[in-house]
C-alpha cells in the first residue's frame, strides 16, 4: 500500500438523519456540538451533499407529480423515514411530501469563524456573501442596504447612499444586521451555515439571534461548536431557545467497531484486527480527527503491516500511538521534506483557504520547489483542495500543531510575506492584515490595518470590537502624538465600564501631553478627552481642569470648543455654583450659534436643554418646548429620542410624574421603531425607577431585576441596582438591601453620577435612621448637604436635606436642623419643582415637630402629605401621614391620631411597605388603637379613593395620552387601563374620560388653594 486514503463517513447515520430531517423543514435551528476533531465540519459537509440529492430529487418529484393524473395514494404523501431521508431512494421521486415541496431551492451559504486576534465586524458571513455575489445591482436592494457600504467597500458604485450615522451603537449595529439579512434574503440563502461560531465576534452572533427571531424567519440556520470554547456570555443558549425547529446534536466519540470500519476505509476497505481497533479507540477515545492522524503516522513509520488478510500492529506490545493530535501531526510533519514543510507552514499562517499563487508566496520557496512541495503536503492528507481549488488545512488542530511546530522566526517572517501578498487584494482583508502584522511583530503596520478594524467596527456599531483594539492602539502601539490624538477621540466614553481599564488609557493620554514637541491642537484634543475620561471614570476634580486647559488649545475647532464648554456646564465635576455650571452653558450655546451646522447644534442643544435641568433651571423646559420634534430621517429620530429621554428624566427628577410618563413613553416608541436599542432600554430602566417613585410596586422587582443582568451598561445597572434596593428596604423582603443601596452608594460617587450618588445617599442614611444609628445618618449626609449648599444644587437637595434635618433632630441639633431649613427655604425660592417643594415641606413640619408646637406641625405635616401625594409619590406621603398622627396624639387628638395610624398601616400594606406597616401598627397598638387587620385573601379595597394604580392612569389620563399610550408608558395591557379607568369613573360618578378629567383637576386645584403660601 502506497498511500492512505480519505476515511468514510462512518458511525454517524442517526446524527446526519437529524441534522437532514430538520434542515428539508424550513426554517430549522440546527446546533452540532463536540469537542476539536470529532467531525463536526464533515457532518455538516454530509448533511449538505445529502440535502442536494433530496433537493434534486424532490424537484424532480415534483415535476412528476405534475405530470400524473391519478390522485396520489397515501403511501405516497406520507413523510420520509429516517433511512429514506439519509439516502433518498427512486421511490421517492414518485410523488413529493409537504417536506418535500418545502425543501430550500437555493445552494446553502457556509460561513466559517477564524480564530483571528482581531476579529472583522460580521466578518464570516460578509466574506461568505462576497465569495457568493460579485455585484448586487440586480438584486433590488432597499435603501437600507446603504448600511453596508463599509462591510462591503467594493460595492459602493450599486449600493445605495449610506444613511446618517447613529451615535447609538445598539441602533447602528441593528441596521447593519437588518441590511445584511436582506442581502441573504435577496440572494435566496435558504441554508446559513457557520462553523465554529465560539469563535465568531459579537455582531455575528446577534446576527444569528436576529435571524432566529425575527417574526419571518426565512433561512435555516446550521451552526458548529465547540462546546468547552463557547464565551461565558456567549448567546448560543438563547439561539437555541428562541430559534424555531431547534435541533441540537451532540457528537461523541466512535465505538471499536465504528472505528475499526473508518480505518478499514483509509485501507482500501481491507479488514482491521480487532486488537489493532481496541488499541485506536483506547489511545484517541474513538475521535475521528485523532484516529486518521494515527493511521497516518503509523503508516508513515511503517508500523502497519497486512497479515493473513487483515492489517495489524507490527508488533503486539511495541508500537506507540501518540495520545494527542498535535503529537502524531508533529511527528508526521517531521518525516516530510524541508519544502512540503514549509507549504504547511503557510497555509497554517494563512488560516483561511487560499489559491496556490498566494500560498506559493507565503511558503518562501522558488518557483521550481513550490509545485514538489506541494503535492508531497497534499498527499500527506494534512491539506486539501475545496471545489473552488483553493487549499487549506482539513482542520485547525492539525494547522496549530504545525504553526507551533515552527522557529518563531520563519513564524514572523511567514507573516509577513503573507500580509504582503494580502495587500494586493481588493478590498483589502484589514481584519486579516492586522492579524499578520501583528504576528510579525510589525507594528506600524499593525496600528495602520487596527485603526481601520476600528472605523469599520464603529461604522456598524460593533463596539465590543472596537474598544479592546482601541485600548491596544494608544496603550501598545507606540504612536506619535498626532495620530493619538486621532485614536483618541475615537473611543465611545460610555464603553469605558472598568476604572482600571480607563486607568491604561489615561496613563497613555498623560505620557503623550507631556512630550513637549506635541502641537498645540494635538494637545488640545488628547486633553478634552482626557478630561472627559476623567469625568467618566470619575476623578471630577482632574478632568475638569482638563477640559479647561484644553480649550485655548482648540481655537481651530469650534465644535470641539463647544463641546468641551457643554460638558463644563453639567453641574458634576467641580464645587462650582450652579451659577458657574450656567455660565459654561451660555458660551457653548454662543459657540454653537455662531460656527456650528444645524445638525451638530441641535445634539449640542440636547446637551445644554439636560444640563439646564439637571441645574433646576426652567429655562430648559422652555427650550425643550421648541426643539422640533420630527423623524423625517434618522438623526431627527435620534434627537427625539435623546431628548424624551433626558427631559422624561429630568421630569421625574423635578417630580412631574406624568409628564415625565409621557417623555418616555415617546422615547421608547421612537426608540423601537428606529432600533435604537441602549436608549429604548435606558427609558425603560428610567420607567422603572419612575414606578419606584409613584408607588407602582407591583411586578417592580422582577422588572428591575431584569436590567440589573445587562452587561456592558453600568449606568443602567446601577439604576436598577438602587431601585431594587430602595424596594427591598421597604418592603422587607431583602435582608441584603441595605448592602445593595451602599454599594450604589460607592460605584456612583466614585464613577461621578451625581443625582445617584445624592438618592443612594439620602436612602441609606434614612435606614441607618430608621435603625437608631444617628451619627451614621449624619456622617453619611455631612458631605452630600455641603455640596448641595455649596453649590446651591436645589434639586439635589430633595433626597439628601430632609434626612439630614431629621438626624440632626434625633441628635438633639435642633437648632442646626431650623438653620439648615431656613438655609433650603431661602436658596430655593419660589422654584416650581415639586419634588423638592415637597422635600423642603417636609423639613418645615420636621422643625415644627422639633420645637414641640403640635398645632402647627399638624398643619404642616397636612401640607408635606399634599405636596407629596401630588406628585404623586404615596410612600413618602404615607410617611408623612405617619409623622403628622405623632403631632396629632400629642396634640390631644387621640382619635385623630389613632385613625391616621390605621390608615397609614393599611395603605403601606396595600403598597407593599411591610416592614413600615408592621412599624405602625406596632405604634397603633402602643396607643391603645386596634391593630390594622391583615387581609387574607384578595386585594385591599379603598372605597370612594383611587388605587395607587389607579391613581397612575388618571395621572397620565390628564396629561392626554389614549389608553394605548397609558398602557404602553404602564406596562400594562390596554384591557387593564379601561378597567381601572372604568373603575375611577365610578367611584367620582361620572361617565366619560373627560369629565373624570375635569373632576380630578378641580379637586386638585381646590386642595392648591387652601395651602398655605410661603
Amino acid at each position: 500500500m502506497n498511500q492512505i486514503g480519505t476515511p468514510r463517513f462512518v458511525g454517524r447515520d442517526a446524527e446526519l438523519t437529524r441534522v437532514v430531517r430538520a434542515l428539508i423543514a424550513p426554517p430549522a435551528l440546527v446546533l452540532v456540538e463536540g469537542e476539536a476533531g470529532i467531525g463536526k465540519s464533515r457532518l455538516v459537509r454530509e448533511a449538505l451533499a445529502t440535502l442536494r440529492t433530496y433537493r434534486t430529487h424532490s424537484a424532480a418529484a415534483t415535476d412528476l407529480s405534475a405530470a400524473q393524473t391519478a390522485a396520489p395514494s397515501a403511501a405516497q404523501t406520507a413523510a420520509p423515514s429516517a433511512a429514506q431521508t439519509a439516502a433518498p431512494s427512486a421511490a421517492q421521486t414518485a410523488a413529493p411530501s409537504a417536506a418535500q415541496t418545502a425543501a430550500p431551492t437555493t445552494e446553502p451559504l457556509v460561513a466559517v469563524c477564524p480564530p483571528f486576534r482581531e476579529p472583522l465586524t460580521l466578518g464570516p458571513i460578509v466574506d461568505a456573501a462576497r465569495q457568493r455575489c460579485s455585484e448586487v445591482s440586480g438584486l433590488g436592494l432597499s435603501a437600507l442596504a446603504g448600511a453596508l457600504r463599509p462591510l462591503f467597500p467594493e460595492w459602493a458604485d450599486t449600493l445605495p447612499l449610506a444613511p446618517e450615522p447613529l451615535s447609538d451603537p445598539g441602533a447602528a449595529r441593528h441596521r447593519v444586521i437588518r441590511a445584511l439579512a436582506e442581502l441573504l434574503d435577496r440572494l435566496g440563502v435558504g441554508v446559513l451555515v457557520v462553523e465554529d461560531v465560539h469563535w465568531a465576534d459579537e455582531a455575528t452572533m446577534d446576527f444569528l439571534l436576529f435571524l432566529v427571531t425575527r417574526p419571518a424567519q426565512r433561512v435555516s440556520l446550521l451552526l458548529t461548536y465547540r462546546a468547552e470554547d463557547l464565551p461565558a456570555d456567549s448567546l448560543v443558549p438563547r439561539l437555541s431557545a428562541r430559534g424555531h425547529g431547534s435541533v441540537r446534536v451532540t457528537l461523541g466519540g466512535l465505538e471499536p467497531l465504528e472505528v475499526a470500519q473508518l480505518v478499514s476505509s483509509m485501507l482500501d476497505d481491507e479488514l482491521v484486527s480487532p486488537a489493532f481497533a481496541e488499541l485506536l479507540h483506547s489511545r484517541t477515545e474513538g475521535v475521528p480527527l485523532a484516529l486518521e492522524e494515527s493511521v497516518r503516522l503509523l503508516h508513515a513509520r511503517s508500523d502497519l503491516v497486512r497479515r493473513d488478510g487483515e492489517w495489524i500492529r507490527s508488533t503486539l506490545d511495541e508500537i506507540d500511538v501518540p495520545p494527542s493530535i498535535r503529537d502524531a501531526v508533529t511527528d508526521r510533519v517531521g518525516r516530510l521534506d524541508a519544502g512540503a514543510q514549509q507549504m504547511l507552514l503557510a497555509s497554517a499562517v494563512l488560516v483561511d483557504a487560499e489559491f496556490e499563487p498566494v500560498l506559493a508566496h507565503v511558503s518562501g520557496l522558488a518557483p521550481h520547489e513550490v509545485g514538489p512541495a506541494l503535492r508531497e503536503a497534499v498527499r500527506s492528507g494534512l491539506i486539501a483542495e475545496d471545489e473552488a481549488g483553493r487549499l487549506a488545512f482539513r482542520h485547525v488542530l492539525a494547522a496549530r500543531a504545525v504553526y507551533h511546530r515552527a522557529a518563531g522566526p520563519d513564524r514572523r517572517a511567514a507573516h509577513r510575506r503573507a500580509a504582503a501578498v494580502l495587500e494586493d487584494k481588493h478590498p483589502l482583508p484589514v481584519a486579516r492584515l492586522a492579524y499578520h502584522y501583528r504576528a510579525a511583530n510589525e507594528m506600524t503596520q499593525w496600528c495602520r490595518y487596527a485603526e481601520q478594524v476600528v472605523d469599520l467596527a464603529l461604522a456598524a456599531g460593533d463596539h465590543p470590537t472596537a474598544l479592546p483594539l482601541l485600548h491596544e492602539l494608544l496603550t501598545e502601539g507606540g504612536l506619535p502624538p498626532t495620530d493619538v490624538a486621532r485614536v483618541a477621540q475615537k473611543i465611545p466614553l460610555f464603553l469605558i465600564t472598568g476604572y482600571l481599564r480607563g486607568a491604561d488609557v489615561v496613563s497613555t493620554l498623560r505620557f503623550v501631553l507631556d512630550d513637549e514637541r506635541i502641537q498645540q491642537a494635538d494637545r488640545g484634543r488628547i486633553r478634552a478627552q482626557l478630561g472627559r475620561i476623567l469625568l467618566h471614570v470619575g476623578e471630577h476634580a482632574d478632568g475638569v481642569d482638563q477640559l479647561q486647559r484644553a480649550i485655548p488649545d482648540l481655537a481651530d475647532s469650534p465644535s470641539e470648543v463647544a463641546r468641551a464648554m457643554a460638558t463644563l456646564g453639567g453641574p458634576v465635576g467641580s464645587l462650582w455654583p450652579a451659577a458657574e455650571h450656567r455660565r459654561w452653558i451660555d458660551r457653548a450655546a454662543a459657540v454653537a450659534e455662531s460656527w456650528l451646522p444645524e445638525a451638530e447644534r441641535l445634539a449640542l442643544a440636547i446637551d445644554r436643554i439636560t444640563s439646564l435641568l439637571d441645574l433646576g433651571d426652567p429655562s430648559g423646559w422652555d427650550l425643550a418646548a421648541g426643539f422640533p420634534a420630527r423623524e423625517d430621517t434618522p438623526q431627527d429620530a435620534l434627537n427625539l429620542a435623546r431628548l424624551s429621554l433626558n427631559t422624561g428624566d429630568g421630569a421625574m427628577q423635578w417630580g412631574h410624574y406624568q409628564d415625565a410618563r409621557r417623555r418616555l413613553a415617546i422615547a421608547g416608541d421612537v426608540s423601537r421603531r428606529h432600533h435604537y436599542v441602549r436608549l429604548r432600554d435606558m427609558a425603560a430602566v428610567t420607567n422603572a425607577h419612575l414606578d419606584w417613585f409613584t408607588g407602582a410596586w407591583s411586578g417592580l422587582a422582577d422588572r428591575a431585576g431584569h436590567w440589573v443582568r445587562l452587561d456592558d451598561e453600568p449606568i443602567m445597572q446601577l439604576d436598577s441596582r438602587l431601585v431594587l434596593g430602595l424596594l427591598g428596604a421597604a418592603t422587607g423582603g431583602d435582608p441584603a438591601a441595605e448592602d445593595v443601596v451602599r454599594s450604589v452608594r460607592e460605584d456612583s460617587a466614585r464613577r461621578g453620577i451625581a443625582d445617584m450618588s445624592m438618592e443612594s445617599t439620602g436612602a441609606l442614611a434614612r435606614i441607618r435612621l430608621a435603625a437608631g444609628d444617628v451619627q451614621e445618618a449624619l456622617s453619611l449626609t455631612d458631605d452630600a448637604v455641603q455640596v448641595v449648599m455649596g453649590k446651591e444644587m436645589w434639586l439635589w437637595a430633595t433626597e439628601t436635606v430632609p434626612v439630614r434635618v431629621a438626624a440632626l433632630i434625633a441628635a438633639e441639633r435642633v437648632g442646626e436642623a431650623g438653620e439648615l431649613a431656613a438655609a433650603f427655604a431661602r436658596g430655593f425660592g419660589d422654584r416650581e419643582i415639586p419634588s423638592t417643594r415637597a422635600a423642603l415641606e417636609t423639613c418645615r413640619a420636621l422643625i415644627a415637630q422639633a420645637h414641640n408646637d403640635h398645632a402647627e406641625a399638624v398643619a404642616a405635616w397636612d401640607v408635606a402629605v399634599a405636596a407629596w401625594q401630588a406628585l404623586p409619590r404615596p410612600y413618602y406621603a404615607l410617611l408623612a401621614r405617619e409623622q403628622k398622627a405623632r403631632s396629632l396624639e400629642k396634640a390631644g387628638e387621640r382619635e385623630a391620631a389613632l385613625s391616621q395610624w390605621t390608615e397609614v398601616a393599611q395603605g403601606l400594606a396595600a403598597l407593599g411597605a411591610k416592614k413600615d406597616a408592621d412599624r405602625v401598627a406596632t405604634t397603633l397598638k402602643e396607643h391603645g388603637g386596634e391593630k390594622a387587620g391583615r387581609r387574607r385573601a384578595g386585594r385591599r379595597g379603598y372605597g370612594n379613593h383611587l388605587s395607587p394604580r389607579e391613581l397612575e392612569v388618571v395621572e397620565l389620563l390628564l396629561s392626554g395620552l389614549t389608553n394605548r399610550e397609558i398602557a404602553i408608558a404602564l406596562s400594562r395591557s390596554p384591557k387593564t387601563v379601561a378597567a381601572q379607568l372604568n373603575s375611577s369613573m365610578r367611584k367620582y360618578g361620572v361617565t366619560t374620560r373627560t369629565a373624570l378629567a375635569v373632576i380630578v383637576t378641580q379637586m386638585r386645584f381646590a386642595a392648591t388653594a387652601d395651602r398655605p403660601q410661603d
